[in-house]
């Protein structure tokens, strides 16, 4: 009886084909992972590659969030000084212009004010990291210096009016920062009325007009700061409510790619055993049919 040269060809082709099985499922056993080549599995690699991209996402804004809470917080910290200062600055005005002190302690008051404007410029010089964060984008700028110069002394800006952001992954804009000319030299510059205020204490004589139309100017240019503040704290609310969100987010992403490319080592295990005995039958089919002991049997 004759014998189908192709059946051997079939055979030898079905044994190439159970020793590749068996390679891959020993890969897998070993390394633990369902593929460790694209050829393995193009779809699920493809997967992979797009599961591990939006995790490398989420991990660098956390990064960036995490480096930016910082920056906003020093912000925070700073105008809340900021609003201390000025509120006992108008406190003192208005003990100043009441009209019962005498020279010198309304020249004690006019000093007083004079060294809170110097704390409020070296709150508005406010640095972190070494960048200035008050100097909208020129933040390796000290944004403000006071010249002496004149009466009343005036105080300078050095930054721009750049405002940055930091774009969450979903698309959300954070606001990081609020320029100082936006906070300090707005509508009422807060420079600019402490300044007149120390001026109109200096020499001990009060203009009760001038000096009570500066004090009411330093309470709006109160209001401005208080209200900037509030635009840095509505940011580190947004901030901490995406990085939350993005950390949830990256948790279920790790948890999908790990399902992804996790090979169950049990199943593995069972069919690199199954792949085994049929490689072992093949094995043994053409062993017989080399030495003629099938064709015996037909």
């Amino acid at each position: 009886m004759r014998v189908d040269p192709s059946y051997v060809t079939n055979l030898v082709s079905a044994l190439d084909a159970s020793q590749g099985r068996e390679q891959q499922l020993t890969n897998e056993l070993s390394s633990g992972l369902r593929f460790n080549a694209l050829g393995d599995d193009p779809v699920s690699a493809g997967r992979n590659v797009l599961l591990l991209n939006q995790i490398q996402r989420d991990d660098s804004f956390t990064q960036s969030s995490s480096l930016v809470t910082g920056q906003l917080q020093v912000a925070d910290s700073a105008l809340g000084s900021v609003v201390s200062q000025l509120t006992q600055a108008i406190s003192l005005a208005i003990s100043a212009n009441n009209g019962t002190m005498n020279a010198s302690d309304v020249q004690s008051i006019g000093a007083q004010i004079s060294g809170i404007l110097s704390e409020v410029e070296s709150l508005a010089n406010s640095n972190y990291q070494g960048q200035y964060i008050f100097a909208g984008g020129q933040t390796t700028t000290v944004p403000f210096a006071t010249s002496n110069a004149t009466s009343p002394s005036t105080t300078t800006y050095s930054g721009d009016s750049d405002v940055n952001y930091l774009e969450t992954p979903n698309g959300q804009k954070i606001q990081l920062n609020v320029p100082g000319n936006q906070i300090f030299l707005g509508a009422t510059s807060v420079f600019g009325v402490l300044n007149n205020l120390v001026a109109d204490y200096a020499s001990g004589v009060v203009n009760t007009a001038q000096a009570t139309q500066d004090t009411q100017a330093l309470t709006s240019a109160l209001g401005t700061v208080s209200q900037q503040r509030v635009i840095i704290d509505n940011s580190m609310t947004q901030l901490t409510a995406a990085a939350g969100a993005i950390t949830t987010e990256r948790t279920q992403l790790a948890a999908a790619q790990t399902s992804l490319m996790q090979a169950d080592l049990a199943t593995v295990a069972t069919q690199l055993s199954l792949s085994k005995t049929q490689e072992t039958a093949l094995e043994s089919v053409i062993a017989q049919l080399g030495s003629g002991s099938l064709f015996d049997k037909l």
